[in-house]
């Protein structure tokens, strides 16, 4: 279960308050000043300032209020979590995927999964396939652009105005994910029949249970050698290389939406991310920001009043 904790004043705080008002408990720990509950994780805020963010989508939920302190990102069990992992798994044939854009407000959300086999791993590494986070936007185009060619992979991209949709229709951020996670595996296991991987690896955003529970109603493509990690980026490059092409991706669309709002938009979900809404406000008018953002986000409401004293005059 990952842990998350960011700094906020106290009005910003009654703000999150007011947010999570449908999912606020009755009971919670002495020097709080709310406790919430969602469907994927868990929010407490502290009179010290400090937010607590814990369960599978923390990381996510987090984002939507600005950055995390430092050092502050956590992973409980982690050890646990990658100690059922096969010996020398990162020398296996492996399926790996991951997901870019679940914690910015403007943009898609776009899944890989991404099929590498043994053989590839040293040239993977020469080409300079690791974790994306420790990698700059250019050093990713660069990077994707070789290695597209070479590992077969599958990208799915949901793009806002379908998100919010589903969103709104009652679909919680982690099935959706569960949902295009399988379809990107599905999709990578036709490309590479008859050959078949050794493993599968799903970068963990939810426990292994909840993944399968949100796929109840679904074909899962495979549960023989899936398994599920935090940090799976360092587990294997399989899961390195989707995640590179995921925010290869990624780019490129947030690239023609800063084209389309006719400004450079800001990554992520923080303060300035508030700004750059507003001032789309501004220019487009309300009815163009299904297709820019993701409408449940924080950063909507926070936009709208920012409009209102910035424009409104």
């Amino acid at each position: 279960m990952g842990n998350v904790v960011i700094i906020k004043k106290m009005n910003e705080i009654e703000e999150m308050k007011k947010y999570y008002q449908s999912y606020l408990s009755d009971k919670f720990p002495q020097g709080s000043v709310f406790a919430a509950k969602t469907p994927t994780c868990s929010i407490t805020a502290y009179k010290s300032g400090k937010v607590l963010f814990q369960g599978g989508s923390s990381e996510a939920e987090a984002a939507k209020w600005g950055e995390p302190t430092a050092a502050s990102k956590t992973t409980t069990n982690q050890s646990t979590s990658q100690s059922h992992l096969p010996n020398q798994f990162e020398s296996l044939s492996v399926i790996g995927s991951d997901e870019v854009g679940t914690g910015d407000f403007f943009g898609p959300i776009t899944v890989v999964a991404a099929y590498v086999k043994k053989e590839q791993i040293p040239l993977l590494k020469e080409l300079g396939v690791k974790d994306s986070k420790n990698l700059k936007d250019e050093q990713i185009i660069q990077i994707a652009k070789q290695i597209k060619d070479i590992v077969p992979y599958s990208l799915l991209t949901l793009h806002n105005e379908k998100y919010n949709k589903l969103q709104k229709s009652g679909m919680s951020q982690g099935k959706l994910k569960a949902l295009l996670h399988n379809q990107a595996i599905s999709h990578v296991l036709s490309k590479i029949a008859p050959d078949k991987p050794d493993a599968i690896l799903i970068d963990q955003f939810a426990k292994e249970e909840v993944y399968y529970q949100y796929l109840k109603n679904e074909t899962v493509v495979q549960r023989e050698n899936v398994y599920f990690s935090t940090k799976a980026e360092s587990v294997h490059l399989s899961v390195a290389a989707a995640s590179i092409l995921a925010r290869y991706a990624f780019v490129r669309h947030f690239d023609k939406l800063s084209k389309e709002a006719g400004f450079t938009l800001t990554k992520g979900a923080g303060a300035k991310v508030d700004q750059a809404a507003a001032r789309l406000i501004h220019e487009k008018g309300k009815d163009v920001m299904p297709s820019f953002v993701k409408l449940h986000f924080a950063n909507m409401e926070k936009a709208m009043r920012l409009h209102a004293s910035k424009y409104r005059k």
